[in-house]
């Protein structure tokens, strides 16, 4: 899972970068098997390698500002790509309301909450989400206005994913069905109809035909 953007208020911007930017650059990218590395390689095939890096080169080429990151690293293994974060990603480019699935978050500012809801919900995808507040029923009421199948308050994701009764899944262009809670297993069902009826049933007659009640009506 990758975070691909994020709506911090215009008050806190420059303070949030800042701090972002730095806790950032501070994660080790590697190969191992233990818990000595922040991020590891991408998991699937070169194409997933392109879904990351042709985004980001669109962003530049058109104006975006990488802070963090921003390359491939071949050095450390065919699939390894740098965290990376960007600025001033306009609506012109791929990576404004696209996925990558990768190590890429994009950051935006807003003025006002209403601006937050409507840039978030600006995607055609929407798979996960959060909301982050010092007041959690504020929290709680801008995430029941957010387009996404899950939305995590003051948390990213695992408070969702380990609620196991709670179904998950995306809105829009996102996901494919629900996993977790009654709603997963009915995923992999098909609904099937029988009707038997009791007896021949006539033709109907409703209005404006005529005012008479159904001449017949099935059994259960």
């Amino acid at each position: 899972m990758s975070i691909e953007r994020l709506y911090v208020a215009e008050s806190i911007r420059d303070k949030f970068i800042a701090a972002f930017v730095a806790r950032t650059k501070a994660l080790k990218v590697g190969a191992a098997y233990d818990y000595s590395i922040d991020v590891g390689s991408l998991t699937t095939t070169s194409s997933q390698l392109k879904t990351v890096t042709q985004p980001v080169e669109d962003a530049v080429a058109k104006g975006a500002t990488v802070l963090g990151g921003g390359k491939a690293r071949p050095d450390l293994g065919p699939l390894f790509y740098e965290p990376t974060i960007l600025t001033d990603v306009t609506p012109d480019m791929t990576l404004y309301d696209h996925e990558t699935f990768g190590p890429v978050v994009s950051i935006y500012s807003y003025r006002d909450v209403d601006e937050a809801i409507t840039l978030a919900n600006s995607s055609p995808y929407g798979l996960n989400a959060s909301v982050w507040s010092r007041n959690g029923a504020r929290g709680r009421a801008v995430a029941a206005r957010v387009h996404a199948g899950t939305v995590n308050v003051n948390e990213a994701f695992a408070a969702a994913w380990g609620s196991i009764d709670a179904p998950m899944g995306g809105v829009g262009d996102s996901g494919l069905g629900r996993r977790h809670g009654a709603e997963g297993i009915l995923k992999y069902t098909e609904p099937q109809t029988v009707a038997h009826a009791h007896k021949i049933l006539g033709p109907a007659r409703l209005e404006p035909h005529t005012r008479q009640p159904w001449p017949v009506r099935s059994g259960t």
